[in-house]
């Protein structure tokens, strides 16, 4: 047979298996397992953020100003704490894991786009700040993913929801 013959018998087997039929990849244990290190490696990063806020609130503040978020900081950096504790929790226990992630995504989105605005630095800082925010829209995707997916099989949620009271 022709190679291109070939491999249209193998692009029509593809489609097939695909999307007409109910053929499903098994569900295997690690996966669930890969969810919860996912989610502890995710929440990790916003729950250390929300420590080192409020350990070294005042620096924060005087980074802000670089930036020029003046308007009543102490009210943003409240509110970032909370959205960060809160978000990050919620996505570590697996408890309204989409809340959570959208909670965190609310602040990760505006702080990226802000602190790590690459095209305006000049060449010699311009690598570096392109490697953090490409880095934050990685995460950015996690959380998304996290949203769409939801926590998964080890969660407070799903404990919940088996255990008779």
């Amino acid at each position: 047979m022709p190679r291109a013959v070939n491999f249209y018998i193998l692009a029509f087997t593809f489609y097939i298996l695909t999307f007409t039929s109910t053929f499903t990849l098994p569900t295997f244990p690690m996966r669930d397992i890969t969810d919860l290190i996912g989610r502890i490696f995710l929440s990790a990063i916003f729950i250390f953020e929300a420590i080192d806020t409020t350990l070294f609130f005042e620096k924060t503040k005087i980074t802000m100003n670089q930036f020029g978020l003046t308007w009543n900081q102490d009210l943003m950096l409240y509110g970032a704490i909370f959205l960060l504790i809160t978000g990050g929790l919620m996505v570590l226990a697996g408890y309204r894991s989409t809340l959570g992630a959208i909670l965190l995504l609310t602040y990760w989105v505006p702080v990226t786009f802000i602190v790590h605005d690459f095209w305006t630095y000049p060449a010699p800082e311009l690598r570096i700040q392109s490697i953090l925010f490409m880095k934050n829209i990685a995460i950015t995707g996690g959380l998304l993913m996290l949203v769409g997916k939801g926590s998964g099989r080890y969660s407070i949620k799903k404990l919940l929801a088996t255990t008779r009271v």
